[in-house]
């Protein structure tokens, strides 16, 4: 399958996904992340702002305020397809942009190096176990991945998300780890066993 049709077939499962398992997929994938040693030991973590269908980061990063965690997130610049990372510690820190995502208010918010942040929540539409994915196809991370050297890349996402296989390109960068309601996969290790 190409990469827009598995897009497109992702994304009408996500779609039908009722209210109730959404809710309860998104706090099962929480706590799991919040269990995960690399989230326990790093100090600023990047991280979306979800929008529905994605697995729900909203409660995620309450909680990673809780613990005295520096959340980071993209603000997108959609001319150079270029993003950088901000800091916040309140969501009134976001504005609402184009296709209703919400981002830093870079005026009021720490702008973040990709190098002081020791893990960065990949998003996506469609991911194997080997962590490659297919993003929502303006290749944002993928060019912003080439410079981050320090941490790790995971990614947070509903079972309907993952198969076997999906198609690779030269550019595209594969994350370290996946985290779904259901599993832990290290994709180093799938990488490495391939």
């Amino acid at each position: 399958m190409d990469k827009t049709t598995l897009r497109n077939k992702v994304r009408e499962a996500l779609s039908n996904m009722s209210a109730a398992t959404y809710r309860e997929q998104s706090f099962a994938i929480a706590r799991k992340v919040l269990q995960e040693p690399y989230i326990i030991e790093a100090n600023t973590i990047g991280i979306t702002i979800s929008n529905k269908p994605e697995v729900d980061t909203i409660h995620l990063i309450e909680a990673l305020w809780k613990l005295g965690k520096t959340v980071a997130v993209p603000k997108c610049n959609a001319k150079t397809r270029e993003m950088s990372f901000y800091a916040i510690e309140s969501f009134a820190q976001l504005e609402t942009v184009y296709m209703h995502l919400r981002e830093p208010i870079p005026e009021i918010s720490e702008f973040v190096d990709a190098n002081e942040m020791d893990i960065i929540l990949v998003p996506g539409v469609v991911f194997d176990t080997q962590g490659y994915r297919i993003g929502y196809g303006g290749g944002y991370y993928d060019r912003y991945v080439l410079h981050y050297k320090k941490g790790k890349l995971m990614s947070v996402l509903f079972d309907e998300q993952l198969y076997e296989q999906v198609p690779i390109e030269t550019h595209d960068y594969p994350v370290d780890l996946i985290i779904t309601p259901t599993k832990r996969i290290d994709c180093e290790a799938q990488r490495g066993a391939k």
